[in-house]
């Protein structure tokens, strides 16, 4: 009689799962967005589900909720009811975040589920174009040289630019020492004046010096080559192993979050991505389309965590 009742409130429980996927959205969608209006995660999210909300008959409402290295967001939907009506969108950050903070108020990869990437966003490696590197081998040559130390513009500890900038000079084998700003803007400022010498910058940031030759592009970080950029190798073409590196933004939700909705928002925003006047919004910020499963999604967020760990450790960065 017991194991009659508990496979009967087992399947009470999906039926009632099951119908409210089907009712699935009967009312708008909360989407919090772990940092401030303006940025990549902000502002390609908001671009596809515009388009994703017209398809579903159904509004998005977008929360901005910066604060503590994107945790403070990301938290929120950790603890949010697993029902399809709170979803994260962020960044490859999501990675990052572990081997950046302690205590952290979630567990990224059991609290949370992978639902669809908006895209990539390549990542070049730029100097400045009257310096003395013309390519990669130049590079390398030099910091290996000893002559004098190098350095590389990020855009703060543990950003996307600094960990490209890393798995790139660790493969590379040579010592440079990091020099924190608070934009690529900044960066690429500053190479353009010859006070830093190189960068990983986002490939939609820096197209524009790149082709009026204020920049000289060495090498894309992505593991293929980038169409925009098609004469340009990529690190692991050049022989750099594991210094790939191909940042996203993307659409999680609380793990637990019924399946059917999960995989009809990943096939809404696959159709929406292919809308030639989504896909012309999303061209100026350097979004290259991408096309991963739901498991596919959650094993590269689980498999960039531990590959991101390993160059924290390997570095000395200490959780704050």
């Amino acid at each position: 009689m017991i194991r009659l009742l508990i496979v009967a409130a087992g399947l009470a429980t999906s039926m009632v799962a099951s119908a409210s996927a089907q009712e699935w959205p009967a009312k708008p969608i909360r989407v919090i967005v772990p940092v401030g209006v303006g940025s990549g995660p902000d502002i390609v999210p908001r671009i596809v589900l515009d388009r994703v909300g017209q398809q579903i008959g159904q509004t998005f409402v977008f929360e901005n909720r910066p604060g503590a290295g994107t945790t403070t967001g990301t938290a929120a939907v950790a603890r949010a009811e697993a029902d399809g009506y709170t979803l994260l969108a962020t960044s490859s950050s999501i990675a990052t975040a572990p081997s950046l903070y302690q205590n952290m108020p979630y567990n990224t990869t059991k609290d949370l589920a992978g639902i669809a990437q908006f895209g990539a966003l390549p990542m070049t490696l730029i100097v400045n174009p009257d310096g003395p590197f013309k390519s990669v081998a130049e590079l390398v040559a030099f910091a290996k040289g000893g002559q004098r130390p190098l350095n590389f513009a990020t855009t703060g500890v543990g950003s996307s630019p600094h960990f490209a900038a890393e798995r790139f000079r660790i493969s590379a084998g040579f010592q440079a020492a990091q020099v924190p700003f608070k934009s690529s803007a900044e960066s690429m400022t500053e190479i353009v004046a010859g006070r830093i010498d190189y960068c990983f910058c986002p490939v939609g940031n820096s197209i524009e010096l790149i082709r009026s030759g204020k920049l000289r592009s060495l090498a894309v970080s992505t593991p293929n080559r980038v169409q925009a950029m098609a004469d340009v190798p990529t690190t692991t073409e050049l022989g750099f192993k594991n210094s790939d590196y191909d940042p996203w933004v993307g659409l999680l939700a609380p793990r637990g979050t019924p399946r059917p909705i999960m995989e009809r928002l990943a096939r809404e925003i696959g159709l929406a991505m292919k809308e030639s006047n989504v896909a012309s919004r999303l061209t100026p910020n350097g979004i290259l389309p991408t096309d991963l499963t739901l498991h596919a999604f959650d094993a590269l967020i689980a498999k960039e965590i531990e590959v991101n760990a390993e160059i924290a450790k390997s570095i000395s960065l200490r959780p704050s």
